[in-house]
């Protein structure tokens, strides 16, 4: 782990990635010590200071009704990080899960789960996640429902070409020679092996789910107002492009140094690790 940190640090694209990666964890985890205006986060209205251009105290400058555009981006990094790490915590382990089974068992387990999966990955991601949110109410906890119900298939695939590989492996067929239960070759054996092009995908994939995430969002259909997230802001100002340009300005460069950094260091983890994706 420190050896590939240190070979992290040394390559100037993924110490970029960590620097952006790390300042928008920081200002997430401590935005309540960093912003100017905390209650500017909810339902607050200020029409003594509508929409102002970037100035201090408001260096990003206000919305609509007032608030401070630079408290309500930060606050939508944590909205965006929760939002990613519930995704991923629940789509990983099953979609892991289904691709073991798939991969070793085979015969008919294989069969049914991989057509399954096909189904799933034969939609557009955004187009399944938004006809899942036209039927549920559009709210951060259903947002992350119809993240996670388009997400688990691509770990399910990945996994389960690696485990159709490994299971060839001597090892496996050691541990076969001896007993061990098909959980335990699954689990203890063939999954250790899968970790580095897991671990590679789950950072590439933070910065996408924020990124489909913002997209429902900019089309009305993520989280809803007063809470703060970046592509509901984007999509209101644009309305009000360019006289306004701020309000939308700010919020995209939000998201594209969110989604930058953890593909940057993604992409340095699959060369570090040696991952063939």
């Amino acid at each position: 782990m420190s050896k590939t940190l240190f070979v992290l640090v040394r390559n100037p694209l993924s110490l970029i990635g960590l620097m952006l990666v790390a300042l928008v964890v920081f200002s997430a985890g401590f935005a309540d010590f960093i912003v100017p205006f905390p209650e500017h986060q909810g339902a607050v209205v200020d029409f003594l200071n509508f929409n102002k251009a970037p100035e201090w105290p408001y260096i990003f400058g206000t919305d609509l009704v007032g608030r401070d555009l630079f408290t309500r981006i930060i606050y939508a990094y944590r909205v965006s990080l929760i939002l990613g790490i519930v995704v991923l915590a629940i789509a990983v382990p099953v979609g892991v899960a289904i691709g073991l089974a798939a991969g070793y068992l085979g015969g008919w387990t294989e069969y049914v789960l991989m057509r399954i999966t096909d189904v799933f990955l034969s939609i557009p991601p955004l187009v399944l996640a938004m006809s899942m949110m036209g039927l549920l109410e559009p709210t951060l906890t259903n947002g992350m429902i119809a993240v996670t119900a388009m997400w688990w298939p691509w770990y399910t695939r990945l996994v389960y070409n690696l485990a159709r590989s490994e299971k060839e492996e001597g090892y496996v067929l050691a541990a076969e020679v001896i007993g061990a239960s098909r959980l335990h070759i699954m689990f203890r054996e063939i999954l250790p092996n899968c970790v580095p092009s897991i671990l590679t995908k789950m950072t590439l994939d933070f910065g996408f789910v924020i990124l489909i995430a913002s997209s429902l969002s900019f089309l009305g259909l993520g989280v809803q107002p007063p809470t703060p997230d970046l592509g509901s802001m984007v999509a209101e100002g644009a309305k009000y492009l360019p006289d306004s340009w701020w309000l939308t300005v700010f919020p995209g460069l939000a998201i594209l140094i969110a989604v930058f950094g953890f593909n940057l260091i993604g992409d340095a983890l699959r060369e570090i690790l040696g991952v063939d994706q």
